[in-house]
């Protein structure tokens, strides 16, 4: 995985710690191009890679990079599925078999067993699971996406309900159908690695609040350095800055310092606090040791 990452949050109205931020940059970026100018401007400087939800406007995004290849040769995007509040907004409109009616396709075995009604509860969730990765998937077709990553909100929902054998379905629908890495996002990577290791998930990528005052890290800091120490996992650190709690150089100097951390993600809505994050990430991480 590339070392930078750039995410998506600033483009949808997602900040932890300010919702007044989070309005300002939601009208902001109400345009598409206001997100395409500075999806340029990481490229240029020398961001490759765009983490991203599969919020709906992502797929006018995707259209974009398609359009004009030559622009963005080395272009990658790592897929983060599924975008909850699309999901949750349309349960609430149409009810639950009617919103897996919207994004399910109704032809053959899905579509009589969609017309069952709550007959759908005892049917395979193996293949439901499968069908909405696919259907999370189509706006990606034709780039690379060699890690998609399940959202944190449903890793976490399948831990808690004890769910464990969806994440090995993602898992290895990821790989067969997409030949990509599988990624899980969660807020408790001790639970998560558990859980990977019983399922036979061998060094899975996980991504995960990863900063200096523990913010949104369950388990706690100390833990949490002991597990990337350990090297059980590929780290993808997010929120490294605390949603602006802690100043940039101390974040990514905390962050950099934690070893075997394979990428860092993060999010600007400015050319100047993206070329600021990238100059201190390359800046602070340590030289690969020669093997």
């Amino acid at each position: 995985m590339d070392r930078v990452l750039f995410g998506d949050n600033q483009f949808f109205g997602v900040n932890h710690m300010s919702e007044e931020k989070a309005r300002a940059q939601q009208m902001k970026f109400q345009d598409l191009q206001a997100i395409i100018d500075v999806l340029d401007a990481a490229y240029q400087e020398g961001i490759r890679t765009f983490m991203c939800t599969t919020h709906d406007r992502v797929a006018d995004i995707c259209d974009h990079f398609r359009a004009h290849p030559g622009k963005y040769p080395d272009y990658q995007f790592y897929p983060c599925m599924p975008y909850a509040h699309k999901y949750a907004n349309a349960v609430t409109e149409h009810g639950m078999i009617d919103a897996l009616r919207k994004f399910l396709p109704e032809d053959g075995a899905i579509g009589a067993m969609l017309k069952g009604g709550m007959a759908l509860a005892n049917k395979d969730v193996d293949t439901i699971l499968r069908l909405l990765i696919d259907a999370e998937m189509k706006m990606f077709h034709g780039l690379k996406t060699p890690v998609i990553f399940i959202q944190n909100v449903i890793t976490d929902l399948f831990l808690g309900l004890g769910m464990n054998d969806c994440l090995k379905i993602f898992h290895d629908h990821v790989r067969e159908r997409y030949n990509a890495e599988a990624g899980f996002i969660t807020m408790n990577v001790p639970k998560l690695l558990a859980v990977t290791e019983k399922l036979g998930i061998e060094n899975p990528i996980i991504c995960a609040n990863i900063n200096k005052i523990g913010f949104r890290m369950s388990g706690g800091v100390a833990t949490y350095e002991e597990l990337i120490a350990s090297g059980r996992f590929r780290p993808v650190a997010m929120s490294v800055l605390a949603s602006g709690a802690i100043s940039p150089r101390e974040a990514i100097e905390y962050v950099c310092k934690q070893p075997r951390i394979e990428s860092i993600v993060f999010g600007a809505s400015s050319r100047g606090n993206i070329r600021q994050t990238k100059a201190l990430i390359d800046e602070l991480t340590a030289p690969a040791t020669p093997a």
